[in-house]
């Protein structure tokens, strides 16, 4: 209890998440306010259930099949606004449960080489910090290679991380050839006896074949240096653009050997169900969600918590 004048405790990581995705006008939680105008789940009802959760950004194949599910159970029956919300975040749970997947260093591969992708300014190098922390805090020893050599902020933005997270930086000048980055990084990870190698990369529009072509090179330098690597490569997505993620997620498989996503900007005006249809289409596992700046914005991702922040549930 506290006490008369004292501060209340600042926000958890999972309220805040819940109060981002409730601030877009095409929330799930505040569009299933709307939805019950009347008590009994009926046709009518059922269809308007399926319309929210596409404005959600589940899709409409994803949005028929859980509306679906919950009318084969309670059709025709009396149901609350916290029972619906109850059996959305329970259906919504099964289809994110698969893809929650903490991330995890391989102790076998040293030093474990992770790959980092994504379009321009999903907050790629922020997120590549965050995880160094993560990582340096738990005790593995870290390097990171500024591998975005087209943006001098950048180079500099992840050097504020480096001495964040106690991690040794290598860059290039702005302009170089980032394959050859990654490969001296690796190189100097094998001589500082190093755990973990972030490779940063530069934005790239998935539509831009030179760029994902630029991409696949740098995965043909590391695997020179180990046929095994990259030894995972994530793909960090904006919440905030929507169905957009899925074609993202399309072309920088096509081009790298995809293992894992990461979801930033939660904390905006994404309406969060893009998370759900990405499950459901891909599979791969999503290590972190994050909804906000600083290195405890980024957590990892907990399926049933964030069904339930996406709709309201208690």
């Amino acid at each position: 209890m506290r006490t008369f004048g004292e501060a209340p405790p600042p926000p958890t990581f999972f309220e805040r998440l819940k109060e981002g995705l409730s601030r877009s006008t095409g929330g799930l939680s505040d569009n299933l306010a709307g939805v019950f105008t009347h008590r009994k789940l009926d046709a009518e009802t059922i269809k308007e259930l399926e319309e929210a959760l596409i404005r959600a950004d589940l899709g409409a194949g994803l949005a028929a099949s859980i509306s679906g599910a919950i009318a084969r159970d309670r059709f025709d029956s009396l149901i609350s606004e916290s029972e619906i919300r109850q059996n959305l975040a329970s259906e919504i749970g099964k289809v994110l449960k698969p893809v929650e997947k903490p991330f995890a260093v391989d102790k076998a591969k040293k030093p474990f080489i992770v790959l980092i992708a994504g379009v321009n300014g999903t907050g790629k190098t922020t997120t590549i910090g965050k995880i160094a922390k993560r990582l340096s805090d738990s005790g593995h020893s870290v390097l990171l290679a500024a591998g975005d050599t087209f943006r001098a902020a950048a180079i500099e933005q992840l050097q504020v991380w480096g001495k964040r997270a106690g991690a040794e930086v290598v860059s290039r000048p702005a302009g170089s050839d980032a394959a050859g980055l990654a490969f001296d990084a690796v190189e100097r990870a094998r001589a500082t006896g190093a755990d973990v190698v972030l490779i940063d990369t530069a934005g790239r529009l998935q539509n831009k074949a030179g760029l994902m072509a630029e991409l696949a090179k740098i995965v043909r330098v590391l695997k020179k240096l180990d046929a095994t690597a990259p030894h995972t490569t994530l793909l960090v997505l904006d919440a905030t653009t929507g169905q957009n993620a899925i074609s993202q997620v399309d072309a920088f498989r096509a081009a790298v050997p995809l293992t894992g996503l990461v979801m930033t900007k939660l904390d905006g005006t994404a309406k969060g169900g893009i998370l759900v249809a990405l499950a459901k289409k891909f599979g791969l596992p999503i290590h972190f969600i994050g909804v906000g700046e600083s290195a405890d914005d980024l957590q990892p991702f907990d399926a049933q918590a964030f069904a339930n922040a996406l709709t309201g549930a208690k």
